[in-house]
């Protein structure tokens, strides 16, 4: 069935394993878990360094754990993501050397987390990342740190959900500035992967009666004016998968202190993700300047 072969591509959990530690990087780091508000056991790691500075990172979607992305066991579609291996642990390892702390965990239906249902893209995802700022905060160690989010992709989907729908998010005053990476709504994303529209349809009726999941309605996007700290926005001018107005709409309605750094790499959606780990220096600069 059509339907369900769409359904399964853009909202399907398992195929996002965890494929390597931060012990290849010889970095110290506990394995931790927390529950979120609705009760999902989030699995992560805890890296460590100073107390009093940590960064939550959050990955992208569907394909992607808190390790990063691997092409092992992907098809054709998904490897035209990209055709080799992106460790997010390398821009781990970078943080940590410059002393922060990191947070990294794998959204529900990810990774070594619960698998609860089906990819939302960033809707019940939010309720991730609020649980993983509330288990720093709560930490004997960390409950005084300040904190930062490094939002990939879906992440950023769930933390700019996260900021419009969970008051929650408006009271912790040690959260201090966000880097958004790649903003990308369902629908852009969909539309780009150049499907006809009848599968696109079948897809999305598919999901919506069999699944309990509709996303073809508002996006994160009405939600980016709640956005309360600082944010960096990172884009590829040439992501074939989105488009650029919608991120400059994104980047727009922002009403915090903000700036744009605009890429100039390789026609592919994930040339962004495989750039954040072997370019420290603009993410050092912008989360330095808000958490010192």
């Amino acid at each position: 069935m059509i339907g369900k072969m769409i359904s399964d591509l853009m909202i399907k959990p398992g195929k996002s394993p965890v494929f390597e530690t931060p012990e290849k990087y010889n970095m110290e780091y506990e394995d931790i878990r927390f529950k979120t508000d609705d009760g999902v056991t989030i699995s992560g790691w805890l890296v460590k360094g100073n107390s009093d500075k940590v960064i939550i990172q959050s990955h992208f979607g569907v394909q992607c754990s808190r390790s990063g992305f691997t092409v092992e066991g992907k098809g054709r579609m998904e490897k035209s993501l990209w055709d080799r291996d992106i460790p997010f642990l390398k821009q781990v390892k970078y943080l940590n050397d410059a002393g922060y702390t990191v947070l990294l965990y794998d959204m529900r239906n990810h990774g070594e987390s619960e698998h609860c249902g089906w990819i939302t893209w960033g809707k019940d995802e939010r309720k991730d990342i609020l649980a993983a700022i509330k288990y720093v905060n709560k930490h004997e160690q960390y409950k005084d740190a300040q904190i930062g989010l490094l939002s990939i992709c879906m992440g950023q989907a769930a933390s700019t959900f996260a900021f419009g729908m969970e008051s929650e998010m408006q009271q912790f005053s040690n959260l201090k500035t966000m880097i958004s990476v790649q903003p990308l709504t369902y629908d852009y994303f969909v539309a780009n992967m150049g499907l006809p529209m009848f599968m696109v349809n079948a897809g999305s009726k598919y999901s919506k009666n069999k699944r309990n999941t509709d996303l073809t309605g508002d996006s994160f996007l009405p939600y980016v004016k709640d956005i309360s700290v600082p944010t960096l926005v990172i884009q590829n001018n040439n992501d074939p998968m989105t488009d650029l107005n919608m991120v400059k709409q994104y980047y727009a309605d922002l009403t915090v202190e903000k700036e744009m750094l605009w890429l100039n790499l390789e026609k592919k959606r994930a040339a962004a993700y495989d750039w954040l780990g072997n370019n420290p220096d603009p993410i050092l600069k912008w989360f330095e300047k808000y958490i010192n």
